[in-house]
């Protein structure tokens, strides 16, 4: 995966790269903001991650996911903030979301 040195730089490379459903975490499933349809953790993977680390504060950080709906419908991203900031999600939620260790 590419590096990118700001959230916006890499949100714009992604969407001309076909990663163009902004989603959102609710819960127990990801929302699309455009549609409202919604994704279970069965029905998505996670195909790669970018951490962005705060420049001034270690808890102003985020972790932009991007996903792809099984059935190929929908492909795009999910900003999720970790830390304090972090939103409540479900247990199944939170194993899907969990984020191991990159084999590049």
């Amino acid at each position: 995966m590419r590096q990118y040195d700001t959230l916006v730089d890499a949100l714009n490379d992604l969407k001309q790269k076909g990663y163009t459903t902004d989603f959102n975490l609710v819960f127990d499933q990801l929302k699309c903001s455009a549609t409202g349809e919604c994704l279970s953790p069965a029905q998505f993977e996670i195909t790669d991650y970018i951490r962005f680390e705060g420049m001034t504060n270690p808890d102003d950080a985020s972790i932009l996911y991007l996903i792809e709906a099984k059935d190929h419908s929908m492909k795009g991203t999910l900003i999720s903030a970790y830390g304090i900031y972090s939103e409540p999600v479900s247990d199944e939620m939170v194993k899907k979301l969990a984020i191991t260790k990159k084999t590049n």
